[in-house]
């Protein structure tokens, strides 16, 4: 059985009326999902986004009480309809049932934004099998699954669809979560060809180096002296740029890895 629980949609505005976009991995209001939600709503787009509160209890930033609800309402008052999804995305089942759930409550989903993860740091000899199952099967099976059941539902009500993936070059002491993201990397680079005549674009983004409040002070310190531009990333800088990739000024971009880290790749 899908460990999933769903809040009742926002009723403002009519469903329907706007594209939905659903977008995963929007636990806390200082995170990269949270930053892209506010965005794409504030464009005109009603949200279905989801979260799981048991990844952040075991997280060192713990979990941010009425997350979900403040989300909600942020999103209300940029006018969007949204709805809350608890699932756990290593469940097989969790992932169809939250695109039926999204379009049961707002209409047909637009554009899917994968934000979530599984991120435990550990390397090539201390990884555990039980945590690099895991983050495979969140980070990469979650994903397939996820893309699958929006291909399966998808009928272009609001013109071309969107996939969107964030993902992460990161491997050296993160070996489960760098290569659970690879993998994520390939999925997602077939859907811009498999899912191309639905007219669904599909793309990966590496966000860089961004603090929502797991770095420590030096590593913030060590990363920041690192970037070009001097600073590290903000949600606001990755939501910017999910928000082009689902606009009609973003259709001509697929299959597509989209390195958005201040030029921290960048290697002289």
């Amino acid at each position: 059985m899908s460990h999933l629980h769903a809040s009742a949609p926002d009723p403002r505005p009519e469903p329907g009326t706007r594209p939905v976009a659903l977008v995963t991995g929007v636990g806390r209001s200082a995170g990269i999902g949270a930053g892209i939600v506010r965005q794409l709503a504030a464009s005109g787009w009603d949200i279905a986004f989801t979260y799981w509160t048991p990844y952040d209890e075991r997280m060192d930033w713990g979990v941010e009480e009425g997350a979900a609800g403040a989300t909600t309402r942020a999103l209300a008052d940029l006018g969007a309809a949204s709805t809350a999804i608890e699932a756990d995305l290593a469940d097989t089942e969790a992932p169809a049932a939250v695109l039926a759930g999204a379009e049961a409550r707002l209409g047909p989903v637009t554009a899917l934004v994968m934000c979530h993860c599984e991120s435990v740091d550990s390397g090539l000899i201390d990884t555990g099998v039980e945590s690099f199952d895991r983050h495979f099967a969140v980070n990469a099976r979650a994903s397939w699954l996820l893309i699958r059941a929006y291909a399966q539902r998808f009928r272009g009500a609001h013109g071309t669809g969107r996939i969107i993936a964030l993902t992460s070059d990161h491997t050296v002491d993160n070996l489960p979560y760098g290569a659970s993201k690879a993998a994520l990397d390939r999925i997602t680079l077939a859907a811009a060809r498999e899912l191309a005549h639905l007219g669904v674009t599909a793309n990966a983004i590496n966000p860089g180096p961004i603090d929502t409040g797991w770095m420590t002070g030096e590593l913030r310190q060590q990363l920041t002296g690192l970037t070009p531009l001097g600073r590290l990333g903000t949600p606001q800088d990755t939501a910017h740029l999910v928000d082009f990739l689902c606009s009609a000024r973003g259709q001509w971009i697929n299959g597509q890895l989209l390195k958005s880290d201040g030029g921290i790749s960048a290697i002289s």
